[in-house]
């Protein structure tokens, strides 16, 4: 299937879409089996028995009208969902095939016209609705801001979200919106873009009768009045509801026992001598009795009048296969703007870094208050033990953007299946947004500290590159803990993952325990600690230098027994490696970047094949 160009005569509309599915069959295979099936490509024979989930499937999805697919629970009304909507791709159905417009579907090209709307919100909880929407207007349309917030005015009007327009969503907050809003900003996210066909799965779950009829109201009269193809799951709808659809797909077991109107399931359950009760809708009696209903053929489309199926919409084809919205620069700029106003909306992450970094960097001060002005081997233990302290509290500060990174990953993840922009766009625009940021937090934190402990004095060239390698350990601990979260699958994996690697770069980092004592095939871990080059980059800084000849760090007999120059190289340090340690971190940020980049890119690129 590929995408029909406007013909000159049709009004600017949009052409109608025929979803069909013609003897479908998916069984829940295990994932050595799919491994060789789907990507080595070689046959379907199974290592273990496999469960069908949906068992020669043949329905039918008509514009202009709502198509629900019922049946009770595990009846694979989401699973077929998902293979309309392309999120189970062709290469893992066992059998059969999805049609649109009388074509084989084409996953690639048939997201750009449709919208799929998931059970689960993934939203922004600090975003408001109007925000929420003109973002993803701005990612998805062409024409800019002036184009997108008319189309958000539009919409927030279609959806009835208008008195709610400047109110966050909050998930799980009384001053957010309701659950039946909330569900209707989820529709509209995927709305944003005015597609052809809609698939939903559950629009009602969770949601009390009369927001339950509205939302399905919605959907009924873009159906009739815009043409669109309406695909949604169900399980219990009630009259009101039920009046809406226009068909219904039943499912039970995996097999399609009815496929048609709402009349004919009620003559179909008259046939097989059953009596509707009273107060009870047709299709929950369905649902109750469905096991004694007959299967229908499977090599027949129930209910459905084949002169009827043609659309007769004139079709020529675009080439391009993918074209994004906006260029490289506006989805940054887009990103970034959301980035920032979820940065500073956040609390934990906001207010608590800062106040942290001012209030760690005045207490560590009075606690080795003036040690830079001490000798002796003591404060040389000391001085150092604080230099170790600063960094271990530097580079685990950071694990609590963990789940915010989790958060906007399964967002990432949904925005960029359905072409809004490009995964590269999104690092970029993470890592330009938390540089000024972590900048300031680490200033925050080293202006206090610095003087009250009593470093370097001479110029204000150390405090300035002592503020530096601050940056880049803040920059470094975020890159490390962004790529982690690309990579484990939850909160719980990725923070034991994150502490583990942590303190084995604490462990080989040469402080407790020097390098020539670590066994052969450790030492690579000792080039690997993120803790190792900025902890010689604040020795070097304080013992260093010109500096480093004159500063006397142990005195004995009245006499200096060493100086800053001779403990560097007892520690096998040079002045050189100021900078070269320095470039060596800015390395570790960009490769973890990088790192993080593939790792998202290769899950996309999955998810949208």
């Amino acid at each position: 299937m590929e995408l029909p160009v406007k013909s000159p005569d049709s009004g600017g509309r949009k052409y109608p879409y025929r979803l069909e599915t013609r003897d479908l069959s998916y069984k829940l295979s295990t994932k050595f089996e799919d491994y060789f099936r789907c990507d080595f490509c070689g046959g379907n024979e199974g290592r273990a028995a496999a469960k069908f989930i949906l068992k020669g499937v043949n329905c039918e999805a008509r514009p202009g009208q709502v198509t629900a697919i019922a049946g009770p629970s595990g009846a694979g009304k989401t699973t077929l969902l998902d293979i309309l909507a392309g999120k189970i791709p062709p290469c893992e159905v066992s059998s059969g095939e999805v049609l649109v417009n009388g074509k084989p579907i084409n996953v690639k090209v048939f997201r750009r016209v449709s919208g799929y709307v998931t059970q689960d919100d993934a939203l922004f909880p600090l975003l408001t609705v109007e925000e929420t929407l003109m973002y993803s207007a701005l990612l998805r349309l062409p024409g800019g801001r002036k184009e997108a917030g008319s189309r958000v005015k539009e919409l927030m009007k279609e959806l009835g979200l208008e008195h709610v327009a400047g109110s966050r969503i909050r998930e799980g907050s009384n001053n957010g919106i309701s659950g039946g809003e909330r569900r209707r900003v989820s529709i509209g996210v995927d709305l944003v873009h005015d597609p052809a066909v809609i698939l939903i799965d559950e629009p009602t779950s969770g949601l009390d009768s009369a927001s339950a009829l509205h939302a399905v109201t919605l959907l009924k009269s873009m159906a009739v009045n815009q043409g669109k193809t309406i695909v949604l799951t169900i399980h219990q709808p009630g009259f009101r509801i039920l009046e809406l659809f226009d068909r219904i797909v039943l499912l039970s077991n995996g097999f399609v026992v009815h496929n048609g109107g709402l009349n004919l399931l009620e003559e179909r359950l008259k046939f097989a001598d059953h009596r509707i009760p009273r107060h009870v809708n047709v299709l929950e009696f369905a649902i109750d009795v469905i096991e004694t209903l007959p299967v229908p053929n499977p090599g027949t489309l129930s209910n459905i009048n084949r002169e009827d199926r043609k659309i007769t919409t004139p079709i020529r084809f675009e080439r391009k296969l993918l074209v994004y919205p906006n260029s490289r620069f506006d989805e940054v700029l887009i990103l970034g703007q959301r980035f920032c106003s979820n940065i500073f909306r956040t609390k934990q992450l906001f207010a608590t870094r800062v106040i942290q970094a001012l209030v760690a960097g005045f207490i560590l001060g009075t606690i080795y208050f003036n040690v830079g002005n001490d000798k002796g081997r003591i404060a040389l233990q000391t001085q150092t033990g604080f230099f170790a302290f600063t960094l271990t509290f530097l580079l685990s500060s950071t694990t609590e953007g963990l789940p915010i990174f989790l958060q906007e990953r399964r967002i990432l993840m949904r925005e960029t299946s359905r072409g809004a922009y490009r995964v590269s766009s999104y690092v970029l625009s993470n890592t330009l947004v938390f540089l000024p940021f972590l900048l300031m937090i680490g200033i925050l934190f080293t202006s206090p500290v610095y003087w009250l402990v009593g470093l370097r004095k001479d110029t204000v060239d150390g405090f300035l590159y002592f503020s530096l390698v601050v940056w880049m350990v803040l920059l470094m601990a975020n890159s490390f803990v962004a790529c982690f979260s690309a990579l484990v699958p939850n909160f719980i994996m990725g923070n034991s993952v994150i502490a583990g690697l942590m303190g084995s770069f604490f462990l080989f980092s040469g402080y407790f325990i020097a390098k020539d004592k670590i066994p052969s095939y450790w030492v690579f871990m000792h080039y690997l600690s993120l803790f190792k080059y900025p902890f010689e980059c604040f020795m070097i800084n304080e013992y260093g230098g010109e500096q480093g000849e004159r500063k006397c760090i142990e005195i004995e007999n009245g006499e200096c027994r060493l100086y800053g120059s001779s403990f560097l190289r007892q520690q096998d340090l040079k002045d050189s490696q100021k900078w070269t340690n320095v470039g060596v971190m800015l390395g570790f940020i960009v490769g973890y970047r990088v790192l993080g980049l593939v790792i998202l890119w290769f899950r996309c690129y999955k998810a949208r094949n």
